[in-house]
């Protein structure tokens, strides 16, 4: 029997979790310590997953399949294409930055009658995460995938309602008033959407009598299941709609801000760069593969509802006063780009939506975790407090501006690739709506430029003039993360090379071939 490396990259989080919460509450750095030795551990395993993934092998690598409940055919089934490896490396990626920036976030302090929680339940907190995030991934059991999709909303709710930024303009009860919201709002609004998945999967068990992917979509490729076209319709707007809930999706969408808002800037990347790749992620693996018909039918208004979202999402960033609600807003409109990319039905679109993914979480992470450096250090988010940064704290305004120009997709940094990759492929096959996506780009240079030139130029603020610049603790956080923007945006091919078979599987699911090109390539 060969080495479960896939239950062991997901448990390997989950029992440190466990192990971080039960350290003493007098050893929280020992908590700290052991939290990012376990997001090292789980970087490493994450590593020999990709190391071991064959791209020109089968579809699903690595494969474990044990019964679970035989009676109802669920199975306890992992496995992983090279979208998920790709993902399982970006949430592995992040994880151990992400504890390294929240390293004081969770320190007691008192303020008023109000204590923070235990250093402990933090960390532990998002090494849960993680845990789920990766067996979502990798789990090829419908069922099993919905109970670790269902089961992440926990760990984050307390995160973002237990753990929120401190920063905040009308004292600490109105921050733990705004906290509280911001986290019942994420709750409902996802807990609405699985609850609707959670009929689409019973639905989908009555008629293909298991929940293995594997087996349904190799039956319904080869004429064995047979779905009613108002059936299958039916079937995947239940699924599409939890995934929109979490990607999010306008008009979804509007749990993200307030949840950003409130949240540390270590859990509003957990949330942004890892948590909502699942929803993105599962459109391809879910909706493509077990509802090709339905999401053939529904591509029409998957696709205006993405544009919305990338001009909507670009138009409030460009109107806002909050730094992380800017951060929040330019995030809906790079997931319409996302989204767009899987429904434009071509190698070149599915390829840069996937692409996206991986480049949005690591720019979101440079630019969000640089943020919350630098509203720590001021005490405030409001984009109207800063000024002249650049002048006391040039480290922190050159990393902040190298985090912006990626998120506006610069050539020559990774989104540029995923985001010009998604424009072609739409444009091949949808040309108005590849024009009208391009609005995005014009917009997205706006509200970063600004957002730069408001905070880091012009004279210095008052409270701004003692202003630290990076630390080196921050610095081992910001600059792995500027060199992979870098690195990747002018060298993707790894990436590209472990993404684009699976999609053209995809492609295959989908019965679609890439539009020929009017005028032929001469020879």
């Amino acid at each position: 029997m060969s080495f479960p490396l896939l239950t062991a990259t997901a448990v390997l989080p989950a029992l440190g979790a466990v192990a971080t919460a039960a350290v003493p509450a007098a050893r929280r750095t020992a908590a700290k310590w052991l939290a990012l030795l376990v997001s090292l551990a789980t970087l490493a395993l994450a590593i020999v997953v990709l190391v071991r993934f064959d791209p020109d092998g089968a579809r699903y690598q690595l494969t474990e399949s044990h019964p679970w409940i035989k009676d109802f055919g669920v199975s306890y089934e992992l496995g992983v294409d090279g979208i998920a490896v790709a993902l399982i490396a970006l949430t592995a990626l992040l994880i151990p930055f992400i504890v390294l920036a929240g390293w004081h976030d969770a320190d007691p302090m008192e303020t008023g009658s109000r204590r923070w929680r235990p250093t402990q339940g933090f960390f532990a907190l998002i090494l849960a995460v993680e845990a789920m995030v990766v067996i979502s991934f990798e789990a090829t059991d419908v069922f099993l995938f919905y109970i670790f999709f269902e089961a992440m909303l926990i760990p984050m709710y307390f995160l973002i309602g237990g753990f929120g930024d401190r920063a905040h303009e009308h004292g600490e009860e109105a921050a733990a008033t705004q906290r509280s919201y911001a986290a019942v709002k994420f709750l409902l609004y996802n807990l609405a959407g699985g609850l609707v998945m959670l009929a689409a999967v019973i639905g989908l068990y009555v008629v293909a009598g298991n929940f293995s992917l594997q087996e349904i979509a190799q039956a319904r490729a080869n004429g064995t299941l047979h779905m009613a076209t108002d059936t299958e319709r039916w079937l995947f707007l239940g699924f599409f709609f939890a995934f929109a809930v979490k990607a999010p999706l306008w008009p979804l969408h509007t749990w993200l801000p307030n949840a950003m808002q409130e949240s540390t800037a270590p859990v509003a990347v957990l949330i942004t760069a890892v948590v909502d790749k699942v929803g993105t992620f599962a459109m391809l693996r879910y909706c493509l593969q077990l509802f090709p018909e339905a999401s053939k039918w529904a591509t029409p208004v998957v696709l205006v509802l993405a544009l919305i979202s990338i001009i909507y999402g670009a138009l409030l960033a460009v109107g806002q006063r909050d730094i992380k609600r800017l951060v929040a807003y330019a995030s809906i409109s790079h997931f319409g780009f996302i989204i767009m990319g899987i429904f434009a039905m071509t190698t070149q679109g599915q390829t840069g939506a996937t692409l996206y993914m991986i480049n949005h979480g690591i720019s979101t992470a440079a630019l969000m975790l640089v943020a919350g450096f630098l509203i720590s250090r001021r005490g405030s988010r409001l984009i109207a407090d800063y000024g002249g940064v650049q002048k006391v704290a040039p480290v922190l305004a050159g990393t902040f501006l190298i985090g912006g120009l990626a998120t506006l997709s610069l050539p020559g940094l990774a989104p540029f690739v995923s985001e010009f990759l998604v424009l072609v492929g739409t444009f091949t096959r949808y040309p108005a709506v590849g024009i009208i996506a391009t609005s995005g780009i014009v917009l997205a240079a706006l509200y970063t430029l600004v957002l730069y030139q408001r905070t880091m130029t012009g004279p210095v603020k008052p409270k701004v003039s003692a202003m630290p610049d990076l630390r080196a603790r921050e610095l081992l956080v910001v600059a792995p993360l500027i060199v992979l923007l870098i690195f990747l945006g002018v060298y993707p091919k790894p990436v590209a090379d472990i993404v684009t078979p699976s999609v053209q599987q995809t492609m295959s699911d989908v019965h679609q071939t890439d539009p020929k090109p009017e005028v032929e390539a001469a020879q």
